[in-house]
């Protein structure tokens, strides 16, 4: 049987599969932070977490909301479309817990 893939499936886990990604939306279900915030949980670049919150807003995932405040305050935070990814991230949270042995990471890269 040949199965072809859903066009929207390929184009969801191209989206979800960016590296970063992920860990930017794990960490906004904490709640709305600000780019520092964001930058030193997940120790990625200033650069690399600007573009990806540039292309996550472009897909409708991130909020961005602006503060005219002195100095001006950001802060960035999930939209229901991002919000509705939470249990998808329980679940691979869970499996990781059940499956992801620590310092696997290593073996993988050999």
């Amino acid at each position: 049987m040949n199965k072809s893939i859903c066009p929207r499936f390929e184009k969801a886990i191209g989206l979800l599969s960016q590296r970063w990604t992920g860990l930017i939306i794990y960490q906004l279900l904490e709640g709305k932070q600000r780019f520092c915030t964001i930058e030193s949980s997940i120790g990625i670049s200033g650069k690399v977490l600007s573009d990806r919150l540039k292309d996550m807003e472009k897909s409708g995932l991130v909020k961005r909301d602006v503060f005219p405040e002195t100095p001006v305050r950001i802060e960035y935070s999930l939209t229901d479309k991002g919000l509705s990814l939470q249990p998808i991230m329980d679940d691979i949270e869970k499996w990781a817990h059940d499956w992801i042995e620590l310092g696997e990471e290593e073996s993988i890269t050999k």
